[in-house]
């Protein structure tokens, strides 16, 4: 089974990136792969399971932060995506940036029969450069894409003659 993840930034609304990985894939795999792709550096990152208002839920961290009780985080290297994934819509919090709380947003948005001759993890589609591992505030992009849709409704000055008042 091959799992068809979109990944979003909220840093740049143009960034987009569609990943295929195996169902089998550790997420201490699929954290190397994804960082391989957006040319990062090896850091200090989580995964976080989350809701579909994006609210973070269980962590998984890269290195193993021993035994802290009930709500540990688990070593990412001990778990695969299909313990995590069942459905479309499932979503990550990949957080790349622990300290300016810094983090893409992968949603499930598929999930089918590996292709023959075809290799797995793969890049399906890359709009964008990532964001600056470091600095947030350099990015390649300017605008987003909602600006530039409303952009002819920027003379729009109203209505003078019409009264909201009931």
């Amino acid at each position: 089974m091959v799992f068809k993840f979109r990944m979003l930034s909220d840093e740049n609304d143009r960034f987009v990136r569609d990943y295929e990985v195996m169902y089998d894939m550790s997420l201490a795999d699929f954290e190397g792969f994804i960082r391989e792709d957006l040319e990062y550096d090896p850091a200090m990152t989580s995964f976080f399971t989350a809701d579909d208002r994006w609210n973070k839920l269980r962590e998984f961290t890269l290195e193993d932060m021993g035994d802290m009780g009930e709500e540990a985080p688990v070593p990412m290297a001990s778990v695969v995506l299909g313990q995590l994934i069942h459905r479309n819509r499932d979503r990550l919090i990949y957080q790349f940036d622990m300290f300016g709380d810094r983090a893409y947003y992968l949603e499930l948005i598929g999930a089918g029969e590996a292709k023959s001759g075809v290799e797995y993890p793969r890049v399906t589609l890359s709009e964008e450069p990532a964001p600056d591992q470091y600095d947030p505030t350099m990015s390649e992009s300017e605008g987003s894409a909602f600006d530039e849709m409303m952009g002819d409704f920027s003379d729009f000055e109203g209505d003078d003659n019409y009264d909201d008042e009931f």
